[in-house]
């Protein structure tokens, strides 16, 4: 059964949109200039980071932290 969120992921997508999507998808309030770092980042190290840190992290400062 599909939830309200669902994984909508694929090649397509940009490291950026899928850290968002899962932020999105745990319900967690992104600011806006927070949502523009991510976007604007293209260390792909850190974005790699991001994105593991985007599956537990309860908060912005622990996705960033």
């Amino acid at each position: 059964m599909a939830g309200a969120h669902e994984y909508r992921g694929g090649p397509d997508r940009t490291p950026a949109q899928l850290i968002l999507g899962f932020l999105d998808a745990r319900r967690i309030s992104v600011p806006e200039e927070a949502r523009v770092r991510i976007q604007a980042c293209t260390d792909q190290s850190l974005l790699d980071r991001w994105t593991v840190r985007a599956v537990t992290a309860q908060n912005m400062d622990e996705l960033f932290g």
